[in-house]
């Protein structure tokens, strides 16, 4: 994933290493192979999937070093 900055924590103001892809997309605008991703540290993870899944974003949780090709609609 690149530098050091490409596997900080995407919660604001965090600065822990990631461990986690939350990938996610706008169903509104992007087709399922449109991923967009934040970074999480195991603190923050929960944090950053509820804030998309709260606003109807479908979102497919990661390890950090595994790549997600699609992010589908819920079931």
């Amino acid at each position: 994933m690149g530098g050091e900055a490409a596997v900080q924590c995407s919660a604001a103001g965090c600065r822990e290493r990631a461990a986690w892809r939350v990938n996610w997309r706008n169903p509104r605008l992007h087709t399922p192979d449109r991923v967009k991703v934040w970074l999480a540290c195991d603190a923050h993870r929960d944090h950053l999937e509820g804030y998309l899944g709260s606003r109807g974003f479908p979102v497919v949780v990661t390890p950090a070093d595994v790549v997600a090709d699609v992010v589908p609609d819920p079931a």
